[in-house]
């Protein structure tokens, strides 16, 4: 900003001549030198906003009209202002700007490499250039140099007006400077920042491969006690219920020759009895199927419940034709309730292998955020409404095991809190339904609670 002795400079009316009428006029065409001068400046300060080098340009061409030069520098010296760009500006005559020192003329660039060399008094050989320091804090930075044209050599006022814009200039380099470090760390804080985003996004990642890990240490733990149990329950099967059966068979075959040396009257029991080999000898095929089953070993790689209904479905495969659909995304359930939904999906296929006279079945699964939807449909003769029925007196105190099935179906159900329905199949025989909702909460005691999903709005599903 013009400084007080410099306006007292520009626009005072001092005289020591003797004709008060020439300092006057001489006066009033400094005044009016002045005022271009002044509005050259305001068209320069009004230009800061956009940036340092639009108002270097304009103060450069203000001090080449002011001084009607033939070239004007402005310039920093090495050193000053590091971070200030651009380092210096040309002007020449015609008012182009010039950024490239190589675009000089001899002359213009040795007063430039004068200006960089922080020398106050600029390269000897042209008298006719006009130099002022662009200070900050006192302290030389740069300077302002013209090669004027003015008929007389540049009066005190003319030099005002020089160091007031290039005080301007250099307060706008200083605050471009300013500008770029602050814009600078601002680019170092964003790019830490991005970095800490990623991290934490990786650190996240890492958490849910660890969790995920720990869920799977778990369930192999489990696996390896349900691998051990399966084995206790062969071996009981085989050394205790198939001999009891056998058993049970051989003392019918007995029965049955005693029946046959009685005649006639004895065809009613002949039948019965052989009804009654024929069921043991079912059992013992039963049986060994199961035995067999459960001998073999887990697969290391099972560990979803999608996993194990594709086992359940593929022990049943020799006798039934089994798909599998599973839609939506998998989640992990506690092993315990994995084990009873396959089950229970193992039972339902159980009986459409043995009372449904059905030649496929359908395994349907869908993942929800609220329920898990599991459905079993087969193209066989039974009744929807019949099997509710049959399930009512599975859940009284039956005599034999014909209802059962149903009845340890729902209880499997029961335990982790999902129901059981009936309904007539789009391919021809019956859809039992399961219905599991989540998160999931065990309710029989011993066994592992767990929190799975959450409950955005019900949805419909249809076969």
């Amino acid at each position: 900003m013009p400084t007080g002795s410099d306006l007292t400079t520009l626009t005072g009316v001092r005289s020591g001549k003797g004709s008060y009428y020439r300092a006057y006029v001489r006066s009033d065409e400094r005044m009016q030198h002045a005022v271009r001068a002044m509005d050259s400046i305001s068209r320069a300060l009004v230009r800061t906003a956009e940036g340092p080098r639009a108002l270097l340009e304009e103060v450069a061409r203000a001090a080449a009209e002011h001084l009607t030069a033939h070239w004007t520098v402005l310039g920093l010296s090495d050193g000053q202002l590091p971070g200030a760009r651009p380092r210096f500006l040309a002007v020449d005559r015609a008012g182009r700007v010039v950024d490239d020192d190589t675009d000089l003329p001899p002359h213009v660039r040795r007063e430039l490499g004068a200006i960089r060399a922080g020398h106050a008094t600029g390269a000897p050989g042209f008298d006719r250039w006009v130099r002022v320091p662009m200070t900050l804090d006192n302290e030389m930075i740069g300077s302002l140099v013209g090669l004027h044209g003015l008929e007389d050599e540049p009066e005190p006022g003319d030099l005002s007006v020089l160091r007031i814009l290039a005080n301007e200039a250099a307060v706008s380099l200083y605050n471009g400077e300013q500008y770029q470090a602050g814009l600078a760390l601002h680019r170092r804080a964003q790019t830490l920042y991005d970095e800490t985003v990623a991290r934490a996004q990786d650190l996240e990642e890492r958490t849910r491969e660890l969790r995920q890990a720990e869920e799977r240490l778990l369930v192999a733990h489990q696996r390896e006690l349900v691998d051990h149990e399966r084995h206790r329950i062969a071996r009981e099967l085989h050394d205790n219920v198939t001999q009891f059966v056998l058993s049970a068979g051989m003392s019918m075959e007995i029965a049955r020759g005693e029946a046959e040396d009685l005649g006639s009257p004895a065809s009613g029991l002949l039948e019965h009895l052989g009804t009654a080999k024929a069921l043991t000898q079912e059992a013992v095929d039963q049986l060994r199927r199961a035995i067999y089953a459960l001998h073999q070993p887990h697969r290391d790689t099972v560990w979803t419940l999608p996993e194990l209904l594709a086992e359940v479905a593929e022990h049943h495969r020799p006798h039934l034709s089994v798909a599998v659909h599973v839609e939506g995304e998998a989640h992990v359930l506690p092993a315990d309730a994995d084990h009873e939904i396959a089950r229970a999906v193992g039972e339902a296929l159980f009986n459409v292998a043995v009372h449904a006279e059905a030649t496929r079945a359908v395994i349907r699964m869908r993942y929800r955020a609220d329920e898990l939807f599991v459905s079993v449909a087969d193209d066989g003769i039974g009744d929807p409404g019949e099997m509710s029925r049959k399930l009512r007196l599975g859940r009284g105190l039956p005599v034999d095991g014909r209802h059962c099935g149903l009845a340890n179906m729902q209880s499997r159900l029961a335990d982790i809190g999902g129901s059981l329905a009936f309904r007539r199949a789009r391919i021809g025989g019956v859809r039992i339904e399961m219905r599991v909702p989540l998160p999931l909460a065990i309710q029989r005691p011993g066994m592992i609670t767990g929190l799975v999903g959450a409950r955005p709005e019900e949805e419909t599903w249809q076969h």
